[in-house]
Parts: structure tokens; sequence; C-alpha cells
């Protein structure tokens, strides 16, 4: 059997980011910044690391400042040139992955993250699998990103992939948790936030997959849930009844929840601290910070 080449992935970034405000306002929170790259600059370079060629960003009306942030800027660049600044020139000319196409398409309500898959249902043909990349999560490795690693594995089993990553038994109220087989991690079932003494496991998933094109024909057949929403779970359930889905454990790297505070704080600490120029500078502030000095009055 031909299998199709994974190539397309899908990355929602039409929500509001209340959970930032008053930073999000005016500011898409796959703007803010961790260190000197917006958090959607990581997420893109991620999915090309994974020989993805084609992007599908699923925005709103209040987010033109992402499709900005790719896009050229002929006067800034111009500047840079005229003022002999190269390095600057070329972080700038670095921000989009050589090969990769950036396509942009409404969300117009927010119906859940099912839904804004369905938004690109258009542009993922029917036979075609796909990534989806949730981009409050930063997934951290220092060789091999979370998306290559998994896009390798599906070469080897052509079915749907879930990133997993263990959490404290204590937090799995916090998280989707998926139960598995003992052996291959192939998904049981899906349990949405489950009470610690229910929790079929401690391995939650952590907003990185790859779909067989059969998620999005379910999808289209899932009916909205609470609030109205079409949630991408309840597609996933549906999938588990007619095909295989594997888990993917995430080993020898670390995920960020940028969506929350202070994950993403976390995030910006340890981003800095890999930093080539800026590590070492700011490993020895944080040596000598006095604690009890910036303490909240």
């Amino acid at each position: 059997m031909m299998y199709r080449k994974l190539t397309k992935a899908i990355i929602p970034v039409a929500g509001l980011g209340t959970r930032f405000l008053p930073a999000t306002k005016a500011i898409p929170k796959e703007m803010l910044t961790v260190v000197d790259k917006p958090l959607i600059q990581y997420i893109v370079h991620e999915a090309a690391e994974a020989g993805i060629t084609d992007i599908i960003l699923v925005t709103h009306s209040s987010k033109n400042a992402i499709e900005n942030h790719f896009d050229t800027h002929y006067e800034l660049e111009s500047k840079l040139l005229e003022a002999a600044k190269h390095e600057r020139l070329e972080c700038l000319s670095e921000i989009t992955p050589p090969g990769v196409n950036l396509i942009s398409v409404r969300q117009p309500e927010a119906l859940g993250l099912g839904h804004a898959i369905l938004c690109a249902a258009h542009i993922v043909a029917p036979d075609e699998p796909f990534a989806v990349l949730l981009p409050d999560v930063l997934m951290h490795h220092p060789k091999k990103g979370c998306l290559a690693q998994m896009a390798a594995f599906y070469q080897q089993v052509h079915t749907s992939v879930v990133a997993l990553e263990q959490v404290p038994s204590e937090q799995v109220y916090k998280y989707g948790i998926a139960g598995v087989s003992d052996v291959d991690l192939r998904i049981q079932q899906l349990v949405e936030k489950p009470k610690p003494e229910e929790a079929p496991s401690n391995l939650s998933v952590v907003g990185r997959y790859i779909f067989t094109p059969r998620v999005m024909e379910l999808l289209k057949l899932t009916r909205p849930g609470v609030a109205g929403e079409i949630q991408l779970t309840d597609a996933m359930a549906a999938l588990l009844k007619e095909e295989v889905m594997f888990g993917f454990e995430f080993k020898g790297g670390k995920s960020y929840d940028c969506g929350d505070k202070q994950g993403f704080l976390q995030a910006n600490v340890e981003y800095a601290l890999r930093d080539p120029v800026l590590g070492g500078f700011f490993r020895k502030y944080l040596s000598e910070l006095d604690m009890n000095a910036v303490q909240s009055k």
C-alpha cells in the first residue's frame, strides 16, 4: 500500500489568550517572546525540522501580527543593510525556514480545537496525513525536536501518533491522559483531566499529533459538545474504534506549557540559560541574585 508523505501541519492560533491579559489585548499570545523569538516561530521551526513544507495557520482577524512576522519587511531590511547591521539582518532571514509555505485560514468563531482543524480541511487532501502542533506548548530537545522524532516513528507505523509525557500522578487532573498498553504504547483510551485515583496512567497528551486522513472525516461527523464546541478528543475516541493509535513518549527533552504564566516564565529562564550568548551572563546573574531583595512587599 502506498502512503502519502507527511508534508502538512496545522497550527491553531485563533485563541484570544485571555490568561495573559493585559499583554494580549493588542498582541497575539503566540507573539509573546521566549528570550528573543515569539512562541510561534519556535513552533514553525519545529514543524520544518520534521519535514513539513506546508504550514496552515488557523487564525483570527485580530492575529495579523503573526502573518506579518513571517512576511518580508522591505523597509526594515533595507535600513539594516544600509547600516551594515548584517547580524540583525540575518536573524530576520531565519524567521521563515527555507522551503516552508505558510498558509493562513480564518476560524470565524471559537468553536473548539476540532473546529479549528476543520477550518483547514479544504487544504489537506482526503488521503493525506497531517500534523497538529499546539502553539502554547514549547518542546525543547538538544538534538532532535519532538515532531521530527514522531515523524520518523510515523514512517514506521503509518497510523496516528500522539506525543505523551509523564507527569506527577497527583497532577494528572490538569491534563488529558492516555491509557496505553504496556508493550508498545498503543493508546487504549483518552481521559480528559481525570481524578488521580481514576487516571489510566500518568502519561499526558502534550500538544503534538500526527493523524491519518480518517480523523478529518470523523471531525466532520463529530457533534458539538459543551458550549457548542467540536472537540478533537471526541474524534480521536471515535478513531480508536477504527484504527490503531500509538503514543509517543517524549524523552530526553522538556515541554513547557506557555499558555500558563508560570510555564511561560520557566521557558524564558531555561531558554535564556541555554542561549550561547546570554547563557553565561544570565547564569551568573541568577547565582548572585538576592532573592530577599526582590520579594514582593
